[in-house]
Protein backbone atom coordinates (compact mmCIF):
# COMPACT_ATOMS: atom_id res chain seq x y z
CA UNK A 1 0.00 0.00 0.00
CA UNK A 2 1.04 3.02 -0.90
CA UNK A 3 0.86 6.41 1.35
CA UNK A 4 0.19 10.13 0.11
CA UNK A 5 0.23 13.22 1.27
CA UNK A 6 -3.01 15.64 0.87
CA UNK A 7 -2.63 19.17 2.17
CA UNK A 8 -5.89 20.73 2.64
CA UNK A 9 -7.62 17.70 2.99
CA UNK A 10 -11.02 19.15 4.33
CA UNK A 11 -11.30 21.75 1.32
CA UNK A 12 -13.01 21.47 -1.74
CA UNK A 13 -10.83 19.59 -4.02
CA UNK A 14 -8.61 18.27 -1.09
CA UNK A 15 -11.02 16.29 0.26
CA UNK A 16 -12.62 14.92 -3.12
CA UNK A 17 -8.80 13.55 -3.92
CA UNK A 18 -8.81 11.96 -0.72
CA UNK A 19 -11.26 9.57 -1.10
CA UNK A 20 -11.18 8.55 -4.56
CA UNK A 21 -7.35 7.93 -2.94
CA UNK A 22 -8.75 5.62 -0.10
CA UNK A 23 -11.24 4.22 -2.34
CA UNK A 24 -8.44 3.03 -4.11
CA UNK A 25 -6.99 1.34 -1.45
CA UNK A 26 -4.22 3.43 -0.75
CA UNK A 27 -3.16 5.48 2.72
CA UNK A 28 -3.79 9.29 3.05
CA UNK A 29 -2.03 11.47 5.49
CA UNK A 30 -4.40 14.52 5.07
CA UNK A 31 -3.26 17.77 6.76
CA UNK A 32 -5.47 20.88 7.15
CA UNK A 33 -5.53 23.96 9.33
CA UNK A 34 -9.28 24.48 9.23
CA UNK A 35 -8.91 28.14 9.60
CA UNK A 36 -11.96 30.23 9.61
CA UNK A 37 -11.88 31.71 5.76
CA UNK A 38 -15.18 30.05 5.53
CA UNK A 39 -17.10 28.06 8.20
CA UNK A 40 -14.99 25.35 9.18
CA UNK A 41 -18.24 23.28 10.54
CA UNK A 42 -18.61 22.80 6.13
CA UNK A 43 -14.50 21.36 6.04
CA UNK A 44 -15.43 18.75 9.19
CA UNK A 45 -18.30 17.45 7.41
CA UNK A 46 -15.77 17.48 4.44
CA UNK A 47 -13.88 14.93 5.94
CA UNK A 48 -16.70 12.86 7.92
CA UNK A 49 -16.57 10.23 4.88
CA UNK A 50 -12.56 10.16 5.15
CA UNK A 51 -12.61 9.37 8.55
CA UNK A 52 -14.58 5.82 7.88
CA UNK A 53 -11.03 4.85 6.10
CA UNK A 54 -8.66 2.71 8.22
CA UNK A 55 -6.13 3.61 6.08
CA UNK A 56 -6.65 7.77 6.46
CA UNK A 57 -4.65 9.86 9.64
CA UNK A 58 -5.43 13.70 9.80
CA UNK A 59 -3.23 16.06 11.21
CA UNK A 60 -4.71 19.07 12.26
CA UNK A 61 -1.70 21.64 11.98
CA UNK A 62 -0.73 25.10 9.95
CA UNK A 63 1.58 23.73 7.37
CA UNK A 64 4.64 25.74 8.75
CA UNK A 65 4.42 24.06 11.79
CA UNK A 66 4.88 20.70 10.68
CA UNK A 67 8.18 18.31 10.46
CA UNK A 68 8.46 18.27 7.10
CA UNK A 69 11.67 15.90 6.59
CA UNK A 70 9.81 13.38 8.79
CA UNK A 71 6.70 13.60 7.22
CA UNK A 72 7.99 13.14 3.79
CA UNK A 73 10.14 9.41 4.90
CA UNK A 74 6.86 7.73 4.44
CA UNK A 75 4.92 8.53 1.32
CA UNK A 76 4.96 8.60 -2.35
CA UNK A 77 3.19 11.96 -3.63
CA UNK A 78 2.65 15.46 -1.96
CA UNK A 79 -0.47 16.64 -3.68
CA UNK A 80 -0.74 20.03 -2.05
CA UNK A 81 -4.21 21.85 -2.60
CA UNK A 82 -3.75 23.58 0.36
CA UNK A 83 -3.89 27.70 -0.16
CA UNK A 84 -5.65 30.68 0.88
CA UNK A 85 -8.27 31.11 -1.94
CA UNK A 86 -10.22 33.70 -3.23
CA UNK A 87 -9.01 36.27 -5.80
CA UNK A 88 -11.30 39.33 -4.38
CA UNK A 89 -10.39 39.21 -1.30
CA UNK A 90 -6.40 38.99 -1.58
CA UNK A 91 -7.00 42.96 -1.70
CA UNK A 92 -6.36 44.91 1.07
CA UNK A 93 -4.98 43.63 5.16
CA UNK A 94 -5.49 40.16 4.70
CA UNK A 95 -2.76 39.70 2.09
CA UNK A 96 -0.58 37.94 4.64
CA UNK A 97 -2.50 35.52 4.51
CA UNK A 98 -1.78 34.97 1.36
CA UNK A 99 1.59 34.74 1.50
CA UNK A 100 1.87 32.81 4.31
CA UNK A 101 -0.70 30.33 2.73
CA UNK A 102 0.34 30.04 -0.46
CA UNK A 103 3.91 30.99 -0.54
CA UNK A 104 5.75 30.15 2.48
CA UNK A 105 3.49 27.05 3.21
CA UNK A 106 4.96 25.74 -0.17
CA UNK A 107 8.37 26.45 0.10
CA UNK A 108 8.64 24.91 3.17
CA UNK A 109 7.51 21.39 1.63
CA UNK A 110 10.03 22.10 -1.31
CA UNK A 111 12.98 22.71 1.08
CA UNK A 112 12.18 19.27 2.94
CA UNK A 113 11.92 17.52 -0.11
CA UNK A 114 15.58 18.17 -1.06
CA UNK A 115 16.51 15.59 1.21
CA UNK A 116 13.63 12.97 0.82
CA UNK A 117 15.31 11.19 -2.28
CA UNK A 118 12.48 8.52 -2.37
CA UNK A 119 9.57 11.21 -2.68
CA UNK A 120 7.96 10.40 -6.21
CA UNK A 121 6.19 13.95 -6.51
CA UNK A 122 4.63 16.90 -5.38
CA UNK A 123 1.83 17.82 -7.18
CA UNK A 124 0.97 21.83 -6.74
CA UNK A 125 -2.22 22.94 -7.14
CA UNK A 126 -1.79 26.09 -9.00
CA UNK A 127 -4.49 28.44 -10.66
CA UNK A 128 -5.66 30.13 -14.54
CA UNK A 129 -5.73 33.31 -12.47
CA UNK A 130 -1.92 33.22 -12.83
CA UNK A 131 -2.59 33.93 -16.60
CA UNK A 132 -4.61 37.10 -16.20
CA UNK A 133 -6.60 38.39 -19.09
CA UNK A 134 -4.79 36.35 -22.10
CA UNK A 135 -4.26 37.66 -25.07
CA UNK A 136 -4.65 33.72 -26.36
CA UNK A 137 -7.83 31.65 -26.40
CA UNK A 138 -7.55 29.22 -25.23
CA UNK A 139 -4.64 29.66 -23.56
CA UNK A 140 -1.53 27.81 -23.52
CA UNK A 141 0.52 26.73 -20.98
CA UNK A 142 3.76 28.55 -22.72
CA UNK A 143 2.09 32.21 -22.88
CA UNK A 144 3.35 34.82 -20.40
CA UNK A 145 1.95 34.76 -17.36
CA UNK A 146 0.51 38.44 -16.38
CA UNK A 147 -1.97 38.08 -12.70
CA UNK A 148 -4.84 40.79 -12.73
CA UNK A 149 -5.05 40.02 -8.71
CA UNK A 150 -3.04 39.66 -5.62
CA UNK A 151 -4.07 36.12 -4.94
CA UNK A 152 -3.02 35.44 -8.77
CA UNK A 153 0.67 37.08 -7.88
CA UNK A 154 0.71 34.32 -4.91
CA UNK A 155 -0.55 31.04 -6.61
CA UNK A 156 2.26 32.24 -9.34
CA UNK A 157 5.46 32.59 -7.16
CA UNK A 158 4.52 29.30 -5.57
CA UNK A 159 4.80 27.61 -9.18
CA UNK A 160 8.32 29.17 -9.63
CA UNK A 161 9.49 28.02 -6.17
CA UNK A 162 8.37 24.64 -7.35
CA UNK A 163 10.82 25.02 -10.48
CA UNK A 164 13.57 26.50 -8.69
CA UNK A 165 13.64 23.16 -6.59
CA UNK A 166 13.34 20.86 -9.77
CA UNK A 167 15.73 22.48 -11.54
CA UNK A 168 18.35 22.98 -8.76
CA UNK A 169 18.06 20.10 -6.23
CA UNK A 170 15.80 17.38 -8.42
CA UNK A 171 12.82 17.87 -6.09
CA UNK A 172 10.17 16.18 -8.51
CA UNK A 173 7.56 18.63 -8.63
CA UNK A 174 4.70 19.74 -11.18
CA UNK A 175 1.78 22.36 -11.31
CA UNK A 176 -1.66 22.15 -12.58
CA UNK A 177 -3.35 25.09 -13.14
CA UNK A 178 -7.37 24.97 -12.05
CA UNK A 179 -9.79 26.32 -14.52
CA UNK A 180 -12.69 27.36 -12.10
CA UNK A 181 -13.48 23.81 -10.29
CA UNK A 182 -17.02 23.55 -9.12
CA UNK A 183 -19.10 20.54 -7.47
CA UNK A 184 -20.64 19.35 -4.41
CA UNK A 185 -18.86 20.78 -1.36
CA UNK A 186 -17.92 23.65 -3.37
CA UNK A 187 -16.82 26.75 -1.01
CA UNK A 188 -19.64 28.66 -0.03
CA UNK A 189 -17.38 32.10 -1.59
CA UNK A 190 -17.99 30.35 -5.08
CA UNK A 191 -20.26 31.38 -7.49
CA UNK A 192 -22.34 28.49 -8.12
CA UNK A 193 -22.63 27.66 -4.56
CA UNK A 194 -23.40 31.48 -3.94
CA UNK A 195 -25.68 31.37 -6.94
CA UNK A 196 -27.31 27.88 -5.23
CA UNK A 197 -27.75 29.43 -2.22
CA UNK A 198 -29.60 32.41 -3.00
CA UNK A 199 -32.01 30.53 -5.44
CA UNK A 200 -33.73 28.13 -2.61
CA UNK A 201 -34.04 31.47 -0.49
CA UNK A 202 -35.03 33.35 -3.62
CA UNK A 203 -32.66 36.11 -3.60
CA UNK A 204 -31.22 38.33 -6.30
CA UNK A 205 -27.12 36.81 -7.54
CA UNK A 206 -25.30 39.48 -7.93
CA UNK A 207 -23.64 39.81 -11.57
CA UNK A 208 -20.55 41.74 -11.66
CA UNK A 209 -19.91 43.79 -14.59
CA UNK A 210 -22.34 43.22 -17.84
CA UNK A 211 -23.04 39.14 -17.16
CA UNK A 212 -20.73 38.73 -20.71
CA UNK A 213 -17.71 37.29 -19.03
CA UNK A 214 -16.67 33.74 -19.81
CA UNK A 215 -14.97 30.90 -17.48
CA UNK A 216 -13.96 27.46 -18.62
CA UNK A 217 -15.92 25.53 -15.29
CA UNK A 218 -13.99 22.08 -14.66
CA UNK A 219 -15.95 19.37 -12.53
CA UNK A 220 -14.24 18.61 -9.73
CA UNK A 221 -13.97 14.18 -10.46
CA UNK A 222 -12.01 15.62 -13.72
CA UNK A 223 -9.90 17.84 -11.33
CA UNK A 224 -8.95 14.62 -8.97
CA UNK A 225 -8.38 12.75 -12.39
CA UNK A 226 -5.53 15.10 -13.27
CA UNK A 227 -4.16 14.79 -10.15
CA UNK A 228 -4.08 11.04 -10.12
CA UNK A 229 -2.31 11.00 -13.21
CA UNK A 230 0.26 14.08 -12.46
CA UNK A 231 1.21 12.06 -9.66
CA UNK A 232 2.00 9.06 -11.38
CA UNK A 233 3.58 10.07 -14.79
CA UNK A 234 7.13 10.41 -15.21
CA UNK A 235 6.83 13.24 -17.72
CA UNK A 236 5.14 15.18 -15.52
CA UNK A 237 8.08 16.25 -12.84
CA UNK A 238 8.79 20.19 -14.21
CA UNK A 239 5.68 20.75 -15.70
CA UNK A 240 3.11 22.91 -15.32
CA UNK A 241 -0.75 21.80 -17.11
CA UNK A 242 -4.13 23.21 -17.57
CA UNK A 243 -6.94 21.74 -16.26
CA UNK A 244 -10.43 22.88 -17.90
CA UNK A 245 -13.28 21.42 -18.21
CA UNK A 246 -14.26 22.07 -22.04
CA UNK A 247 -17.74 23.91 -21.14
CA UNK A 248 -16.30 27.56 -21.71
CA UNK A 249 -19.76 29.84 -21.86
CA UNK A 250 -20.44 33.35 -20.50
CA UNK A 251 -22.19 34.03 -17.22
CA UNK A 252 -25.35 34.71 -18.69
CA UNK A 253 -25.40 31.37 -20.60
CA UNK A 254 -24.51 29.78 -17.26
CA UNK A 255 -27.39 31.10 -15.60
CA UNK A 256 -29.84 29.95 -18.23
CA UNK A 257 -28.27 26.47 -17.43
CA UNK A 258 -28.62 26.74 -13.90
CA UNK A 259 -32.40 27.82 -14.19
CA UNK A 260 -33.23 24.83 -16.14
CA UNK A 261 -31.72 22.58 -13.49
CA UNK A 262 -33.22 23.79 -10.42
CA UNK A 263 -36.93 24.55 -12.68
CA UNK A 264 -37.71 28.13 -12.17
CA UNK A 265 -35.87 31.48 -12.68
CA UNK A 266 -33.23 33.45 -10.99
CA UNK A 267 -32.97 36.90 -9.66
CA UNK A 268 -30.46 38.63 -10.90
CA UNK A 269 -28.77 42.19 -9.67
CA UNK A 270 -25.73 43.83 -11.72
CA UNK A 271 -23.26 45.51 -9.61
CA UNK A 272 -19.91 46.98 -10.69
CA UNK A 273 -17.11 44.82 -12.28
CA UNK A 274 -14.74 43.64 -9.50
CA UNK A 275 -11.21 44.27 -9.73
CA UNK A 276 -9.03 41.67 -10.18
CA UNK A 277 -11.61 39.50 -12.01
CA UNK A 278 -9.96 38.35 -15.54
CA UNK A 279 -12.65 39.02 -18.69
CA UNK A 280 -12.18 35.42 -19.68
CA UNK A 281 -10.68 31.73 -19.31
CA UNK A 282 -10.27 29.05 -21.34
CA UNK A 283 -8.10 26.40 -21.21
CA UNK A 284 -5.57 24.93 -24.04
CA UNK A 285 -5.61 21.38 -22.55
CA UNK A 286 -3.57 19.74 -25.85
CA UNK A 287 -0.16 19.30 -23.20
CA UNK A 288 -2.61 17.60 -20.32
CA UNK A 289 -4.33 15.53 -23.00
CA UNK A 290 -1.01 14.42 -24.21
CA UNK A 291 0.89 13.82 -21.83
CA UNK A 292 -1.43 13.26 -18.86
CA UNK A 293 -3.87 11.43 -20.70
CA UNK A 294 -6.18 13.98 -19.65
CA UNK A 295 -10.12 13.94 -21.00
CA UNK A 296 -12.80 16.21 -19.01
CA UNK A 297 -15.99 13.38 -18.70
CA UNK A 298 -18.41 15.39 -16.94
CA UNK A 299 -20.83 17.85 -18.96
CA UNK A 300 -21.50 21.43 -17.74
CA UNK A 301 -25.51 20.46 -17.09
CA UNK A 302 -24.68 17.07 -15.64
CA UNK A 303 -22.17 18.35 -12.98
CA UNK A 304 -24.71 21.70 -12.45
CA UNK A 305 -27.40 19.32 -11.59
CA UNK A 306 -24.72 17.26 -8.97
CA UNK A 307 -24.33 20.63 -7.39
CA UNK A 308 -27.67 21.49 -6.94
CA UNK A 309 -28.44 18.14 -5.20
CA UNK A 310 -26.00 18.31 -2.56
CA UNK A 311 -27.02 22.27 -2.21
CA UNK A 312 -30.26 21.00 -1.39
CA UNK A 313 -28.75 18.37 1.14
CA UNK A 314 -27.29 21.35 3.12
CA UNK A 315 -29.68 23.83 3.09
CA UNK A 316 -33.21 22.42 2.94
CA UNK A 317 -32.70 19.42 5.54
Amino acid sequence: MNTHIVTGVAGFIGSHLAETILKQGDGIIGIDQFNDYYDPKLKHQNIVNLQQYPNFKLIQADIQELNWQELLQTVDVVYHQAAQAGVRASWGKNFFNYTARNLNATQVILEAAKQVKSLQRIVYASSSSIYGNAATMPTPETLCPQPVSPYGITKLAGERLCWLYQQNFGVPATALRYFTVYGHRQRPDMAFHKFFKAAINDEPISIYGDGKQTRDYTFVSDAVAANLAAGEIPEAIGEAFNIGGGSRVTLIELLTIMEQVIGRPIRKNYVERAVGDARHTSADISKAKQILGYSPQVSLTEGLTKEWEWIQSIYTS
